[in-house]
């Protein structure tokens, strides 16, 4: 309920970002917004939200998706939140805030959260038509309106935000080129070997790298809009957008006119319990606020625990922020980026582990103290075990350093599980939850999921980065504590997918119906299922069909209905609403008749063309009710559906191997072109990728894929478990000198295990490394016959190749099936009207407003869109 406003005191909060939010919910937990009035005066129009996350906008995440604020909550606790009314002037004698739109508001605490705004180098032409800085939502607007009319972006700074402004900048489909002082990106968070190992991955997504030199000027064109830049070292560099990303600073001018102490560079000036020293009822937290150690904290963490701090101090509780730690995850361009502790070994009597792979993009540093503490480190390329190390930070981990930093499949890294942590090991820094607070979630609380402990400590709610540790941890508090964990699919089945997966084959039980009925929870029996054992089930079923009797047509029957959206119209959603089409071409060999057809397809159905790293090509644009035409054009040409949208077989890449190259020693274009029409619509738990090369130079990287194959001069190498996504892993050896015969027995044998007995959404190098015994054990299965299953694994095998049918011209031969491919049921000769294109490059683009994506004005009537 809200406080009296006649009787009770006032807490004014300037600023509602992520700390203002914080500090909010801080006072709520302490009672104060039941015994004070709460006013916020807020310059955005909206209240917080997660700038963390700013750029996921670009990927078609809305105001709603990123807000951290509950108006509940707001309502709830009576906080009088003005948006787009910010303060413009203190009166600390008579204690009041004037807000722009002449509101004046006393108070009686007063907490300054204005963060901090973007620094922009003082050059010429810098506010030119053109220049945009990267902080806010309403930045991401402009700069996406102007983008439409231009070709080529440059960022000023290869910071987190700067490569972050970037990608955005590649992602709206401009040239685009980052400008950095330093001699490497990340300056503040890497170190020069981890800078390279950035710089190679981020130049093979194809943007462009200048560091070392500095922006001089800002060239213009007679109407007074950006051209170009000059740089330091007196290139030019043309460009008709510049975000700048150099940096912030404090937002503090409100502080300094009204008197508060500022520091010499900045940030308002506080004690250790956040309050300003020059005023004892002013309080400052965030950016904004130059701590009691002397630093200004730039990131989420710190302030959250500031505004921890303040609520503490202004409800009379005890509590201090002396410093905080500046660890930091994150995904940029894809590139996973970590940086803890003493990251640069600044601290004397420090010895370096590296592990460099500058192929993968792989670098890893360890800094050690010469005790074996563990003090720091950068994870570049793979941040896997940044939690687990994070947490050991400032001890001795129980393992030697270097088994810590090898790479999976490039030795024997140690797994090293949640007990072996200490209790006071800090796994969440965002909210500075340790270990022992977690295990009393569980014990005390009675926590018993990952989300029920979020709720309880506030672990994992902000970056996410600890949420995989925190999982591990709660069921080892669970089974400790000699309670069951549940390892169950879902809330509607208790078992596994590799239970499920036995259950369907030996019973052959073909519908996800008669399955939740016999083998579901007690409470699920007679329901629909939930979105994750619908698509796991269907995935089970159509792995099985020919062995089980269902139809090996995912759209047949009940099948259709468990599909994930991608398999339900057998194209690929983009993000505009269309769909792209994606032809098999088996190896990466084409005819030019082929080629001619599909150009010419690409052409007629107005379509964007792209060359994929799998050696295909991919056909955006497509609306739904075009897909059957387009398939239907495709069949008669020889192609097939290349499963783009499934999680099964997509590619087999290849070299030319020894028909065309002088180092080639075997035929990989054949191998490659008989694996991939023998697995072809192999639906399995994850998408399956591989590769064929033809000689150890492993030009087609098949040391990065599900399963690899090596020509040697005696026959082929197998190599499995690998993965160049997010999560790069070498692929393991596991038979070598294989003859043709026996290399695709082994491949057969492999994937049918993995298909039977990895969890759902796993890919092969997850499920190699969870596997117990991980690769010998799969080489006992799979080449010694261990477990005396290989019969019916290649069996299973035979029977998938022997009943494969083209999903595309099954449908295109349907009418019943064909019904399905329309924008609107209840009109179905109307196209979806939100699904529009703008001319870029010579094709097409998706005319995609940042947040109106999805709008149709108010009085449409067409209703029942069959892509949502």
């Amino acid at each position: 309920m809200p406080a009296d406003t006649s009787t009770t005191s006032t807490i004014v909060l300037v600023g509602h970002g992520m700390v203002g939010q914080r500090f909010l919910e801080a006072l709520a937990e302490r009672g104060l917004t039941a015994t004070h009035r709460v006013v916020v005066l807020c310059e955005e129009p909206r209240p917080a939200y997660d700038r963390v996350q700013l750029t996921s906008y670009f990927s078609g995440r809305t105001p709603e998706d990123l807000s951290l604020t509950d108006l509940a909550f707001i309502e709830d606790h009576g906080i009088e939140l003005h948006l787009g009314d910010p303060a413009e002037s203190v009166d600390r004698e008579a204690r009041t805030v004037t807000a722009r739109s002449g509101l004046v508001v006393g108070y009686d605490v007063l907490v300054l959260a204005t963060g901090s705004y973007p620094f922009v180098p003082p050059v010429p032409n810098k506010d030119a038509e053109g220049c945009f800085v990267y902080r806010t939502i309403e930045d991401l607007l402009a700069i996406e309106e102007y983008a439409r009319r231009s070709t080529t972006g440059a960022v000023v700074g290869g910071g987190l935000l700067g490569l972050e402004a970037a990608g955005a900048l590649k992602g709206l489909g401009l040239t685009s080129h980052i400008v950095e002082f330093a001699p490497r990106l990340m300056p503040v968070q890497v170190d020069e070997g981890g800078g390279a190992a950035l710089l190679r991955t981020i130049e093979e997504m194809g943007l462009t790298v200048h560091t070392g030199v500095g922006t001089q000027e800002i060239v213009v064109g007679e109407d007074g809009a950006v051209t170009g830049m000059k740089l330091s070292d007196g290139s030019e560099l043309a460009t008709d957008l510049v975000v700048f990303s150099a940096g912030v600073r404090p937002r503090d001018q409100l502080a300094r006119d009204c008197g508060l102490t500022v520091g010499e560079r900045g940030g308002i000036t506080v004690d250790e319990q956040c309050r300003t020293v020059t005023d004892p009822h002013v309080f400052a937290i965030g950016e904004c606020a130059l701590a009691a150690d002397g630093r200004v904290y730039g990131l989420v963490a710190p302030g959250y625990e500031q505004a921890e701090t303040a609520a503490a101090a202004i409800a009379g509780d005890a509590s201090a922020f002396t410093g905080a730690d500046l660890s930091t995850k994150l995904k940029l361009l894809g590139v996973d980026v970590a940086s803890f502790g003493d990251a640069h070994g600044a601290a004397e009597d420090c010895l370096d582990v590296v592990y460099s792979d500058s192929r993968a993009g792989l670098y890893k540093k360890l800094v050690i103290g010469r005790d074996g503490t563990l003090r720091g480190g950068i994870l570049v390329g793979d941040a896997e075990a940044y939690g687990t190390l994070k947490a050991f930070t400032g001890s001795v981990p129980p393992v030697s350093p270097e088994s810590l930093v090898l790479p999976a499949g490039a030795g024997a890294p140690v797994q090293l599980g949640p007990s072996a942590l200490p209790d006071d090991a800090i796994i969440c820094s965002c909210n500075n939850v340790r270990k022992s607070t977690i295990r009393e979630a569980v014990t005390e609380h009675r926590c018993t999921t990952v989300p029920e402990v979020k709720k309880c400590t506030k672990a994992g709610t902000t970056c996410g980065s600890c949420v995989k540790v925190l999982g591990q941890l709660i069921n080892a508090e669970l089974e400790a504590s000699g309670v069951e964990v549940d390892k169950g699919l879902c809330a509607c089945f208790s078992q596994t997918r590799e239970e499920l997966y036995e259950i369907v084959l030996a019973l052959r039980i073909t519908s996800h119906r008669e399955l939740l009925d016999r083998y579901g929870r007690e409470e699920a029996r007679g329901g629909d299922g939930c979105e994750v054992c619908k698509p796991t089930v269907g995935s089970i079923v159509a792995s099985l069909a020919p062995a089980i009797g269902a139809s090996t047509y995912v759209l047949d029957g009940e099948q259709a209905a468990l599909q994930d959206t991608n398999d339900h119209f057998l194209a690929n959603l983009q993000r505009n609403g269309s769909y792209s089409v994606v032809p098999r071409i088996p190896g990466g060999e084409i005819a030019p008749e082929k080629l001619i057809v599909i150009g010419e397809i690409a052409r007629d159905f107005g379509l964007y063309t792209k060359i994929t790293g799998g050696q295909r090509i991919d056909m955006f644009g497509a609306r739904v009710e075009q897909l059957p035409s387009i398939w239907a054009r495709l069949v008669d040409a020889g192609f097939e559906s290349g499963h783009a949208y499934g999680k099964s077989l997509r590619t087999v890449k290849s070299c030319v191997g020894q028909t065309w190259c002088r180092y080639g020693v075997q035929d990989s274009v054949r191998m490659a072109i008989d694996l991939e029409l023998r697995y072809r619509g192999l639906r399995s738990p994850h998408k399956l990728k591989s590769a064929v090369s033809g000689c150890q130079r492993e030009c087609a990287e098949a040391q990065s894929k599900d399963f690899g194959v090596i020509a040697t001069a005696n026959g082929w190498n197998l190599y499995v478990g690998g993965n160049g996504g997010a999560t790069p892993r070498h692929a393991d050896l596991l038979a070598q000198d294989l003859s043709d015969a026996e290399l695709i027995r082994l491949i057969d044998r492999f994937l049918m295990f993995y298909i039977r007995t990895a969890d759902r959404l796993e890919r092969t190098s997850t499920w190699l490394e969870r596997v117990p015994g991980g690769l010998d054990h799969v080489r006992d299965v799979v080449v010694h016959d261990s477990l005396g299953i290989c019969d019916e694994l290649e069996s299973l095998m035979a029977a998938h190749v022997s009943h494969y049918r083209d999903e595309w011209a099954e449908t295109i031969n349907d009418p019943e099936k064909l019904a399905r491919f329309v924008s609107f049921v209840n009109a179905p000769d109307t196209p979806d009207p939100v699904v529009a294109f703008v001319p870029e490059r010579d094709q097409i683009k998706p005319d995609l407003p940042l947040l109106s994506i999805g709008l149709r004005p108010a009085d449409d009537v067409l209703e029942g869109s069959a892509q949502r």
